[in-house]
Protein backbone atom coordinates (compact mmCIF):
# COMPACT_ATOMS: atom_id res chain seq x y z
CA UNK A 1 0.00 0.00 0.00
CA UNK A 2 1.61 3.35 -1.00
CA UNK A 3 0.30 6.39 1.14
CA UNK A 4 1.25 9.60 1.26
CA UNK A 5 1.23 12.60 4.11
CA UNK A 6 0.09 16.25 3.96
CA UNK A 7 1.43 18.30 6.67
CA UNK A 8 4.88 17.30 8.11
CA UNK A 9 4.76 18.92 11.40
CA UNK A 10 4.53 16.89 15.00
CA UNK A 11 1.41 14.74 13.86
CA UNK A 12 2.76 13.92 10.79
CA UNK A 13 6.06 12.67 12.12
CA UNK A 14 3.55 10.50 14.17
CA UNK A 15 2.13 9.28 11.38
CA UNK A 16 5.38 8.32 9.25
CA UNK A 17 6.69 6.40 12.16
CA UNK A 18 3.29 4.48 12.12
CA UNK A 19 3.39 3.34 8.38
CA UNK A 20 6.91 2.36 8.79
CA UNK A 21 6.51 -0.23 11.46
CA UNK A 22 3.53 -1.55 8.99
CA UNK A 23 4.72 -4.42 6.32
CA UNK A 24 3.68 -3.50 3.21
CA UNK A 25 3.30 -0.18 3.57
CA UNK A 26 5.32 2.39 1.77
CA UNK A 27 5.21 6.04 2.07
CA UNK A 28 5.53 7.47 -1.17
CA UNK A 29 5.25 11.44 -0.92
CA UNK A 30 4.99 14.10 1.62
CA UNK A 31 3.61 17.33 1.12
CA UNK A 32 3.92 21.30 3.24
CA UNK A 33 3.98 24.60 2.50
CA UNK A 34 7.24 24.47 4.68
CA UNK A 35 10.49 23.37 2.52
CA UNK A 36 12.50 22.51 5.40
CA UNK A 37 9.84 20.75 7.05
CA UNK A 38 9.05 18.81 3.89
CA UNK A 39 12.67 18.07 3.25
CA UNK A 40 13.34 16.43 6.80
CA UNK A 41 10.54 14.19 6.51
CA UNK A 42 11.67 13.20 2.88
CA UNK A 43 15.28 12.32 4.25
CA UNK A 44 13.54 10.36 7.01
CA UNK A 45 11.09 8.68 4.86
CA UNK A 46 12.55 8.32 1.49
CA UNK A 47 9.25 9.86 -0.01
CA UNK A 48 9.46 12.33 -2.32
CA UNK A 49 9.23 15.88 -1.23
CA UNK A 50 6.35 18.06 -2.41
CA UNK A 51 5.34 21.58 -1.46
CA UNK A 52 2.36 21.10 -3.93
CA UNK A 53 -0.01 18.88 -2.51
CA UNK A 54 -2.26 18.51 -6.34
CA UNK A 55 1.40 17.55 -7.83
CA UNK A 56 1.67 15.12 -5.13
CA UNK A 57 -1.58 13.70 -5.61
CA UNK A 58 -0.75 13.29 -9.30
CA UNK A 59 2.30 12.51 -9.40
CA UNK A 60 3.48 10.24 -6.11
CA UNK A 61 1.02 6.87 -6.97
CA UNK A 62 -0.69 7.04 -3.67
CA UNK A 63 -3.44 4.89 -2.45
CA UNK A 64 -3.80 6.45 0.59
CA UNK A 65 -3.73 10.02 2.10
CA UNK A 66 -3.10 11.15 5.93
CA UNK A 67 -4.19 14.85 6.39
CA UNK A 68 -1.95 15.97 9.72
CA UNK A 69 -2.44 19.36 8.89
CA UNK A 70 -4.70 22.49 11.16
CA UNK A 71 -7.86 21.74 11.89
CA UNK A 72 -9.54 24.08 9.82
CA UNK A 73 -7.59 22.30 6.46
CA UNK A 74 -9.17 19.01 7.41
CA UNK A 75 -11.95 19.45 4.88
CA UNK A 76 -10.20 21.25 1.40
CA UNK A 77 -7.60 18.55 2.13
CA UNK A 78 -9.91 15.41 2.17
CA UNK A 79 -12.23 16.16 0.03
CA UNK A 80 -9.47 16.80 -2.76
CA UNK A 81 -7.82 13.69 -2.08
CA UNK A 82 -11.13 11.81 -1.52
CA UNK A 83 -12.26 13.33 -5.24
CA UNK A 84 -8.68 11.96 -6.67
CA UNK A 85 -9.79 8.73 -5.54
CA UNK A 86 -7.76 8.18 -2.45
CA UNK A 87 -8.66 6.73 0.91
CA UNK A 88 -8.31 9.68 3.89
CA UNK A 89 -6.48 9.30 7.19
CA UNK A 90 -7.53 12.42 8.63
CA UNK A 91 -6.24 13.72 12.19
CA UNK A 92 -9.11 14.59 14.88
CA UNK A 93 -11.31 16.57 14.91
CA UNK A 94 -13.02 15.71 11.55
CA UNK A 95 -13.60 19.15 11.10
CA UNK A 96 -14.68 22.65 12.83
CA UNK A 97 -18.48 22.53 12.18
CA UNK A 98 -21.10 19.98 11.29
CA UNK A 99 -21.82 20.73 7.64
CA UNK A 100 -18.34 20.48 6.86
CA UNK A 101 -17.92 16.87 8.45
CA UNK A 102 -21.48 16.11 6.39
CA UNK A 103 -19.44 17.09 3.35
CA UNK A 104 -16.28 15.21 4.12
CA UNK A 105 -18.01 12.36 4.54
CA UNK A 106 -20.30 12.66 1.81
CA UNK A 107 -17.94 13.52 -1.12
CA UNK A 108 -15.75 10.11 0.32
CA UNK A 109 -18.72 8.04 -0.42
CA UNK A 110 -19.31 9.64 -3.68
CA UNK A 111 -16.28 8.92 -4.61
CA UNK A 112 -15.92 5.38 -2.91
CA UNK A 113 -13.05 5.88 -1.23
CA UNK A 114 -12.95 5.32 3.06
CA UNK A 115 -12.53 8.17 5.79
CA UNK A 116 -10.89 7.33 9.12
CA UNK A 117 -10.50 10.05 11.87
CA UNK A 118 -7.96 9.64 14.47
CA UNK A 119 -9.44 9.27 17.56
CA UNK A 120 -6.96 7.85 18.99
CA UNK A 121 -8.11 7.54 22.57
CA UNK A 122 -9.84 4.73 21.54
CA UNK A 123 -7.04 3.26 21.18
CA UNK A 124 -4.78 4.08 24.20
CA UNK A 125 -5.25 0.13 26.40
CA UNK A 126 -6.20 1.86 29.75
CA UNK A 127 -9.17 3.36 28.09
CA UNK A 128 -10.09 0.43 25.70
CA UNK A 129 -9.74 -1.93 29.35
CA UNK A 130 -12.23 0.91 31.02
CA UNK A 131 -14.71 0.67 27.73
CA UNK A 132 -14.36 -3.45 27.63
CA UNK A 133 -14.87 -3.37 32.11
CA UNK A 134 -17.90 -1.21 31.30
CA UNK A 135 -19.43 -3.24 28.79
CA UNK A 136 -18.73 -6.43 30.56
CA UNK A 137 -21.05 -4.95 34.05
CA UNK A 138 -17.80 -5.36 35.92
CA UNK A 139 -19.03 -2.06 37.60
CA UNK A 140 -22.65 -2.64 37.36
CA UNK A 141 -25.00 0.49 35.87
CA UNK A 142 -22.96 2.90 35.76
CA UNK A 143 -24.23 6.52 37.19
CA UNK A 144 -21.70 9.00 37.62
CA UNK A 145 -18.28 9.85 35.66
CA UNK A 146 -15.21 11.92 36.02
CA UNK A 147 -12.99 12.66 32.82
CA UNK A 148 -10.55 15.33 32.60
CA UNK A 149 -7.32 16.14 30.13
CA UNK A 150 -4.96 19.30 31.28
CA UNK A 151 -1.55 20.57 30.00
CA UNK A 152 0.13 23.41 28.65
CA UNK A 153 -1.40 25.81 25.95
CA UNK A 154 0.04 24.15 22.04
CA UNK A 155 -0.28 27.99 21.42
CA UNK A 156 2.95 28.53 22.60
CA UNK A 157 4.55 26.27 19.79
CA UNK A 158 2.11 26.70 17.09
CA UNK A 159 0.53 30.09 16.89
CA UNK A 160 -2.56 28.81 15.37
CA UNK A 161 -3.91 27.14 18.58
CA UNK A 162 -5.04 29.76 19.65
CA UNK A 163 -7.06 31.12 17.29
CA UNK A 164 -11.20 29.74 17.29
CA UNK A 165 -11.58 30.04 13.63
CA UNK A 166 -8.19 27.43 12.80
CA UNK A 167 -8.39 25.43 15.63
CA UNK A 168 -11.72 25.75 17.24
CA UNK A 169 -9.83 26.47 21.13
CA UNK A 170 -9.81 23.63 23.73
CA UNK A 171 -12.98 21.97 23.71
CA UNK A 172 -12.95 20.61 19.59
CA UNK A 173 -9.15 20.05 19.88
CA UNK A 174 -8.65 18.60 23.14
CA UNK A 175 -11.85 18.15 25.06
CA UNK A 176 -13.26 16.01 21.92
CA UNK A 177 -11.00 13.42 23.07
CA UNK A 178 -13.40 12.21 26.08
CA UNK A 179 -16.62 13.58 24.62
CA UNK A 180 -15.99 10.33 21.91
CA UNK A 181 -14.84 8.20 24.81
CA UNK A 182 -17.67 8.95 27.04
CA UNK A 183 -20.33 8.55 24.18
CA UNK A 184 -18.39 5.10 23.19
CA UNK A 185 -18.71 3.74 26.39
CA UNK A 186 -22.09 5.14 28.20
CA UNK A 187 -24.00 5.29 24.83
CA UNK A 188 -25.92 8.28 23.15
CA UNK A 189 -25.88 12.26 25.11
CA UNK A 190 -29.40 13.45 25.88
CA UNK A 191 -28.11 16.91 26.88
CA UNK A 192 -24.72 19.06 27.23
CA UNK A 193 -23.86 21.79 29.72
CA UNK A 194 -20.74 23.54 29.35
CA UNK A 195 -18.57 26.34 30.11
CA UNK A 196 -15.47 28.05 29.11
CA UNK A 197 -13.21 30.50 30.39
CA UNK A 198 -10.63 31.74 27.59
CA UNK A 199 -7.72 34.27 28.51
CA UNK A 200 -4.44 34.83 27.25
CA UNK A 201 -2.80 31.23 27.22
CA UNK A 202 -5.83 29.57 29.83
CA UNK A 203 -8.16 27.95 28.18
CA UNK A 204 -10.20 26.04 30.14
CA UNK A 205 -13.51 24.56 29.47
CA UNK A 206 -16.03 21.72 31.54
CA UNK A 207 -19.07 20.07 30.49
CA UNK A 208 -21.87 18.31 32.11
CA UNK A 209 -23.70 15.36 30.08
CA UNK A 210 -26.72 13.51 30.75
CA UNK A 211 -26.81 10.56 28.66
CA UNK A 212 -30.13 8.63 27.25
CA UNK A 213 -29.36 5.53 29.74
CA UNK A 214 -29.56 8.22 32.82
CA UNK A 215 -25.55 8.58 33.51
CA UNK A 216 -24.35 11.65 33.89
CA UNK A 217 -20.36 12.78 33.71
CA UNK A 218 -18.53 15.97 34.21
CA UNK A 219 -15.58 16.83 31.80
CA UNK A 220 -12.66 19.12 32.25
CA UNK A 221 -10.40 20.39 29.75
CA UNK A 222 -7.34 22.59 30.28
CA UNK A 223 -4.62 24.25 27.91
CA UNK A 224 -1.96 26.65 29.95
CA UNK A 225 -1.88 23.95 33.10
CA UNK A 226 2.09 24.90 34.01
CA UNK A 227 2.46 21.14 35.00
CA UNK A 228 2.66 18.17 32.78
CA UNK A 229 0.35 16.64 30.70
CA UNK A 230 -2.00 14.24 32.23
CA UNK A 231 -5.30 12.81 31.53
CA UNK A 232 -7.95 11.18 34.06
CA UNK A 233 -11.11 9.34 34.39
CA UNK A 234 -13.08 8.02 36.88
CA UNK A 235 -16.19 6.00 36.22
CA UNK A 236 -18.64 5.05 38.78
CA UNK A 237 -21.49 2.20 38.98
CA UNK A 238 -23.96 0.33 41.26
CA UNK A 239 -20.71 -2.66 41.66
CA UNK A 240 -17.67 -0.84 41.96
CA UNK A 241 -15.76 2.00 40.35
CA UNK A 242 -13.21 2.14 37.43
CA UNK A 243 -10.55 4.87 37.27
CA UNK A 244 -7.72 5.49 35.27
CA UNK A 245 -4.86 8.13 36.27
CA UNK A 246 -2.24 9.14 33.68
CA UNK A 247 -0.20 10.82 36.81
CA UNK A 248 -0.03 7.09 38.70
CA UNK A 249 2.70 4.90 37.68
CA UNK A 250 -0.19 2.05 38.08
CA UNK A 251 -2.88 4.11 35.41
CA UNK A 252 -5.91 1.58 35.30
CA UNK A 253 -7.02 0.85 39.10
CA UNK A 254 -10.48 -1.33 39.20
CA UNK A 255 -12.59 -1.61 42.94
CA UNK A 256 -15.10 -3.67 43.20
CA UNK A 257 -17.81 -3.85 45.92
CA UNK A 258 -17.04 -6.29 48.51
CA UNK A 259 -17.78 -10.07 47.96
CA UNK A 260 -18.24 -12.34 50.39
CA UNK A 261 -14.43 -13.73 50.32
CA UNK A 262 -12.94 -10.32 50.78
CA UNK A 263 -11.74 -9.26 53.49
CA UNK A 264 -12.80 -5.02 53.19
CA UNK A 265 -15.42 -3.00 51.70
CA UNK A 266 -12.92 -3.18 48.69
CA UNK A 267 -10.75 -4.82 46.35
CA UNK A 268 -8.47 -3.24 44.11
CA UNK A 269 -7.11 -4.82 40.90
CA UNK A 270 -4.20 -3.05 39.51
CA UNK A 271 -3.57 -3.38 36.34
CA UNK A 272 -1.12 -1.86 34.33
CA UNK A 273 -1.55 -2.81 30.30
CA UNK A 274 1.71 -3.07 27.96
CA UNK A 275 3.22 -0.26 25.86
CA UNK A 276 2.73 0.14 22.11
CA UNK A 277 2.27 3.48 20.64
CA UNK A 278 -1.67 3.74 20.30
CA UNK A 279 -0.81 6.13 16.97
CA UNK A 280 0.85 2.65 15.78
CA UNK A 281 -2.21 0.86 16.54
CA UNK A 282 -4.56 2.90 15.69
CA UNK A 283 -3.05 3.64 12.20
CA UNK A 284 -2.20 0.07 11.65
CA UNK A 285 -6.22 -0.84 12.47
CA UNK A 286 -6.87 1.75 9.30
CA UNK A 287 -4.77 0.34 7.06
CA UNK A 288 -6.27 -3.55 8.42
CA UNK A 289 -9.96 -2.30 7.27
CA UNK A 290 -8.76 -0.39 3.94
CA UNK A 291 -6.89 -3.74 3.16
CA UNK A 292 -10.28 -6.09 4.25
CA UNK A 293 -12.97 -3.53 3.47
CA UNK A 294 -14.33 -3.76 7.22
CA UNK A 295 -15.73 -1.48 9.56
CA UNK A 296 -13.00 0.60 11.93
CA UNK A 297 -13.13 0.80 15.65
CA UNK A 298 -14.34 4.34 14.96
CA UNK A 299 -15.95 5.83 12.39
CA UNK A 300 -16.18 9.16 10.22
CA UNK A 301 -19.66 9.16 12.03
CA UNK A 302 -18.92 8.80 15.60
CA UNK A 303 -16.17 11.48 15.03
CA UNK A 304 -18.92 13.49 13.11
CA UNK A 305 -21.10 12.88 17.10
CA UNK A 306 -17.64 13.98 19.55
CA UNK A 307 -17.75 17.06 17.43
CA UNK A 308 -21.97 17.63 17.92
CA UNK A 309 -20.89 17.17 21.58
CA UNK A 310 -18.15 19.45 21.07
CA UNK A 311 -20.43 22.39 19.39
CA UNK A 312 -22.89 21.20 22.12
CA UNK A 313 -20.50 22.37 24.72
CA UNK A 314 -19.41 25.26 23.20
CA UNK A 315 -23.02 27.09 22.31
CA UNK A 316 -23.75 26.10 25.71
CA UNK A 317 -21.17 28.22 27.29
CA UNK A 318 -22.13 31.40 25.16
CA UNK A 319 -25.99 30.88 25.69
CA UNK A 320 -25.67 29.54 29.64
CA UNK A 321 -28.68 26.99 28.54
CA UNK A 322 -28.43 23.25 28.14
CA UNK A 323 -28.19 21.99 24.89
CA UNK A 324 -31.22 18.79 23.99
CA UNK A 325 -29.00 16.52 21.38
CA UNK A 326 -31.34 15.79 18.35
CA UNK A 327 -33.39 18.75 19.16
CA UNK A 328 -35.00 16.12 21.37
CA UNK A 329 -35.99 19.30 24.16
CA UNK A 330 -37.91 17.47 26.65
CA UNK A 331 -40.67 18.75 28.41
CA UNK A 332 -40.25 19.89 31.78
CA UNK A 333 -36.46 19.72 31.43
CA UNK A 334 -34.38 23.42 31.61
Amino acid sequence: MKVAIVGCGGLGNVHASSYAKIPGVTVVGVCDIDQALVQKMAERTGAKAYTSFDEMLEQSGCEVVSVTLPSYLHKPFSIKAAQAGKHVICEKPIALNLEDAAEMIRVCEENGVRLFVGHVVRFFPEYVQMKNKIAQGAIGRVGVAHAKRIGGHPGERRPWFKEDDKSGGVVPDLMVHDLDFLRWSLGEVRSVYGMRKCEGYVDYASATLVFESGAVANVEAYWGYPGPFTTAAEIAGSGGIIRSDSSKSVSLQVRKVKTGESGGPFVEVPQSPGFRSPFELEIHHFVDCIRENREPIVTAHDAYKALELGLAVMESSRTGQAVYLNNAVREGSR
